[in-house]
């Protein structure tokens, strides 16, 4: 495989708590913006449907396939471009923080399920048990959500590494106190640790994209989602950075290079090695 370049939209759309409809008709205008800019792909945050720790999605939460998965298909099909998003599942009596990945004919190819759920959501949503990446003409795509990508869990995102994955995209929901100042404290510095950490050991693209509001209800009543939503490309160089706030609702949109892998499986670790890294 040979390099591929194209364009990735990143939408740091307004999410609203447990305004489905509207939050839906925010990300298919998302996409048709993402086409219409020539994005081959586009990256939406995470719990996009019901927003994040909302402490109705037990009863709120549709399964995957349903009718907010079938939102989001059909908008990808309508646009011919790929989606990934994050939605709230319900499966059986369980409720998941997903990820899908849905191709340009509007079929799911990949549902990735949060696996490093903070203790303060464990009320509402299980434990993801599996990690995955799905060969694409654009290369191979893992897909993580948020805190999958914290420094004391990078292992998940080693592992997609890998497994292939060649560019790494994660929905995200970053939040911070009512009276952050982030003039004074700039946020995403941890974020910027884990994904150059990544993208310079394996030479991938890591994006990692989040919503803009405020939360009204639940555990975490009153933080704001800010956005921050960026993009790090091969040798950990940052592509682009969206602005902060819990208003800054936009499309960001980048170029994007993927690269076919030099090494796989025994010989990452003496690639590893040669750049520096003593981990597992």
């Amino acid at each position: 495989m040979e390099s591929t370049r194209f364009k990735l939209g990143m939408g740091q759309m307004l999410v609203e708590g447990g305004r489905a409809d509207e939050n839906l008709t925010r990300a298919r205008r998302m996409v048709r913006d993402a086409a219409h800019q020539q994005c081959e792909i586009i990256v939406l945050p995470e719990c996009l449907d019901l927003g994040y720790t909302y402490p109705g999605a037990p009863q709120l939460a549709q399964p995957i396939p349903g009718n907010y998965s079938d939102a989001l298909c059909d908008a990808a099909r309508e646009s011919h471009v790929y989606v990934v998003a994050g939605l709230t599942e319900r499966a059986g009596d369980r409720v998941y923080n997903a990820a899908l990945l849905i191709s340009p004919d509007g079929t799911i190819l990949l549902k990735h399920r949060k696996i490093n759920i903070l203790e303060i959501a464990q009320d509402i949503y299980s434990t993801g048990n599996s990690l995955s990446v799905v060969e694409t003409p654009l290369g191979t795509i893992g897909v993580n959500i948020c805190a999958d990508n914290f420094p004391d869990s990078l292992v998940l995102g080693h592992s997609l590494a890998r497994m292939g994955a060649r560019i790494l995209l994660s929905p995200s929901a970053w939040a911070v106190k009512p009276d952050h100042d982030n003039s004074d404290e700039p946020y995403g510095e941890m974020w910027r640790r884990s994904y150059t950490a990544l993208a310079g050991l394996y030479d991938i693209t890591v994006v990692g994209v989040s919503y803009v509001g405020r939360i009204n209800e639940g555990v975490w009543k009153g933080r704001k989602i800010i956005g921050c939503s960026f993009a790090v490309g091969p040798g950990g160089i940052i592509l682009a950075q969206a602005p902060y706030g819990e208003s800054a609702e936009t499309l960001l949109v980048t170029e994007v290079e993927t690269k076919p892998a030099d090494v796989t499986g025994t010989a990452i670790a003496d690639m590893l090695a040669n750049k520096g890294y003593t981990g597992p």
